[in-house]
Formats: structure tokens, C-alpha cells, sequence
């Protein structure tokens, strides 16, 4: 991925190493932590949980403030590509006649508080839509290479396209209307319900990578295979079958290996929002 020249973000928050304290920096910075992804591999909406607040349990970790040139680079990275997702969905929504109101990506190590409660770095990656913010531990990126296989800088910047796609969802008003059609439906109902949110999410993060291409020409040769092996890495069935040795669909809360990289490569190919409506069909 073409990336070095980017423009950097203003939009980033730096909490690493202060135990959920903040502070306000405009792109690079360095991170420490280590990611579980435990709520996915349970099949956990992370999102719910976050809901709880104070539910979780256990301290932050002891954090270090050496340097890491490694995650520094990281830092500086995912800065690029939040600027560059700034770019294509403000010109979307321009296009729409609408403002975009950009989000915050906040870097933190270990655990965070956010609007949706305290929060901890083995959740993973993930959106709060009450202070319309992205969370991230770069040290997912590790375990996205070295334990789920989806090494590569395309498949990391897919991860960041697709919080920001949340962010999109709730501008859109899409995330108000999960949230009520979700009240009062049962647990598998309401699963089925989050893995179409989840979907749209990839499909709107391929929308990014489509009009970035065009506009941008940040693609290299492998890059969709990238962004295509991180989405089967972290479907549900890929999760579950590590952590439990079998499946149970009625649990997924993300979708499918299969689902993530149809509905990604869907947004990729056509750079179309109405490309994207999961929740009419099947899926």
C-alpha cells in the first residue's frame, strides 16, 4: 500500500502509556499492550460489552514508556489512513449533501475509558458511537499477523476502514435503527440483526479502498488479497473454530469468513453505498 506520502490525520488521540489518561497529538506516537481478541473468538458483540462499563473486571497493565520504533511507524500509519478515510467520505457526503463530521481515533495500551465504558485492549479494535470515537491497541496488528495470518499494511488499514464504516453508520442513522430493531428481539434475532451491521461496516471499508484507488492510487499488487485474508481471519466461524474446535452460527456477531470478504470486496469493486444495503435479503 502506498501510504508513506499520505497526509497525517489532526484527528488522533495518544492515551498509551498513561493509564487511560489522554492526550491530544496530531498523528505518530507509540503504543504497548496485548490483544486476546476475546470477545470475538466467544462470539461476543463487543460492543455489549462495553455497555456494561464497570462490569469488567481486572486492572491495566503496567505500562512502558520505551520507545518502539515498530509501533511508532504504526502510530504514524494508521494516521494516514484515518486522514485518507477522512478524505473519500467527506467528498461521499459532500456528495450527499451532507457535512461529515470526522471521529477520533484514540491509540491506547491495556484499557481505556470511553463513552461506552471502560474498556479493555483484548475486546480488539471497535467504534463507540456515544463519543463517535474509533479505540484501538496497535498491538493487534501483531496477533493479526503472527496468530490469525493476515500479515501485510492493506489488511491493517481495513481494520481502521472498517470502525470508521461504524462511524459512517451512525451519521447515516443506521446505528439507531439496529439499536431499536434490536429491542425486544431474542438473542438470535438480535445477533442476526449485528452481523448485517457488521457486514455493511466491511462492505462500506471496501467503498474507502475503491474511491482511495481512484482518487489516490494507494493500491500495490496484493493488497486486496490482504484486506480479503483479514476479513476470513477474524469471521466468526474462523474464530470460533480456533478457540472452540467447532461452530455455532446462531452466536455470530460478526459474520462468516465467507460473509466478511463477500460484502468487502462488494464495497472494493463497486464504490457504490447502495451497494451496500445488508440488511435486505439474504446475506
Amino acid at each position: 500500500m502506498r501510504w508513506q506520502r499520505g497526509r497525517r490525520s489532526g484527528n488522533i488521540e495518544d492515551r498509551r502509556g498513561r493509564g487511560g489518561g489522554r492526550r491530544a497529538v496530531a498523528g505518530g506516537g507509540l503504543g504497548i499492550l496485548a490483544i486476546a481478541v476475546v470477545a470475538m473468538l466467544l462470539g461476543v458483540d463487543p460492543g455489549a460489552v462495553l455497555q456494561m462499563g464497570g462490569g469488567l473486571t481486572g486492572s491495566p497493565q503496567q505500562q512502558s514508556a520505551a520507545p518502539d520504533p515498530a509501533q511508532d511507524k504504526l502510530a504514524d500509519f494508521v494516521s494516514v489512513v484515518l486522514a485518507d478515510t477522512e478524505d473519500t467520505w467527506n467528498e461521499i457526503f459532500r456528495q450527499l449533501g451532507h457535512d461529515y463530521p470526522e471521529p477520533t481515533l484514540v491509540l491506547f495500551s491495556g484499557s481505556t475509558d470511553s463513552a461506552c465504558g471502560f474498556a479493555s485492549s483484548a475486546m480488539g479494535p471497535f467504534y463507540c458511537p456515544g463519543d463517535q470515537k474509533l479505540y484501538i491497541d496497535l498491538n493487534f496488528y501483531r496477533e493479526l499477523q503472527q496468530k490469525f495470518g493476515a500479515p501485510g499494511d492493506f489488511a491493517q488499514a481495513y481494520v481502521v476502514a472498517h470502525e470508521v464504516g461504524h462511524h459512517v453508520q451512525t451519521l447515516l442513522g443506521i446505528s439507531d435503527q439496529v439499536q431499536r430493531a434490536k429491542r425486544g428481539a431474542s438473542e438470535v434475532q438480535a445477533n442476526e440483526i449485528q452481523v448485517r451491521m457488521e457486514l455493511q461496516a466491511d462492505c462500506f471499508a471496501g467503498i474507502w479502498a475503491n474511491h482511495a484507488h481512484r482518487a489516490r492510487h494507494v493500491l500495490e499488487q496484493g493488497d486486496i488479497e490482504e484486506g480479503l485474508t483479514a476479513a476470513a481471519a477474524i469471521g466468526d466461524d474462523t474464530l470460533q473454530r480456533r478457540a472452540r474446535g467447532y461452530v455455532v452460527p446462531e452466536s455470530f456477531t460478526h459474520g462468516s469468513a465467507r460473509q466478511r470478504q463477500t460484502w468487502f470486496f462488494r464495497g472494493l469493486e463497486s464504490g457504490d453505498l447502495n451497494q451496500c444495503d445488508t440488511f435486505s435479503g439474504n446475506i
